[in-house]
């Protein structure tokens, strides 16, 4: 049976690949945008954003319809009002356990195994999920670890009575 070598690209051209060179490399696919943040301040990481009409994003909320579509989570340590930044829209978003707290209001990271749903206030993440009437529940993802999390937004909803 003859050896075959995988196809890559290399400059630009498409190549046999190299003697001695590997594909061990893990791949993932991971979907990021770069968007400004529309908001009166700045937006960290790990916050649910949502596209305005103007094609910006700002803090996600579940209490408002307007604001409820996740579009995705702030990727950047920090995006600035008035500033572009990158929003992570699937795959592992991967912060501190400092990070996620200010995203949580919680302590100690993340909760593994715990699904997470868009708060009533803006641009947090909450494990219990909207109650209210004319509230919204979306589920954003859930925890892998405390300090990993998997983006799977619900962009439709439940508008709560």
């Amino acid at each position: 049976m003859a050896t075959r070598k995988p196809l890559v690209i290399i400059d630009g051209q498409l190549q046999e690949c190299p003697a001695g060179d590997t594909l061990a490399t893990a791949s993932s696919e991971v979907d990021v945008v770069a968007k400004t943040n529309d908001g009166a301040g700045s937006v960290t990481i790990g916050s649910p954003v949502y596209v305005k009409a103007n094609g910006n994003v700002d803090k996600a909320s579940a209490a408002a319809s307007g604001s409820r579509k996740v579009l995705g989570l702030v990727k950047d340590a920090s995006i600035a009002a008035s500033a572009s930044g990158y929003i992570q829209t699937d795959g592992v978003l991967s912060a501190t356990t400092g990070e996620w707290d200010a995203v949580t209001g919680d302590t100690g990271g993340l909760t593994p195994g715990a699904d997470y749903f868009l708060s009533t206030t803006a641009g947090q993440l909450t494990t219990t999920p909207p109650s209210g009437s004319g509230q919204y529940v979306m589920k954003v993802g859930m925890a892998i670890s405390t300090t990993e999390f998997e983006i799977d937004t619900d962009r439709g909803g439940v508008l709560l009575a």
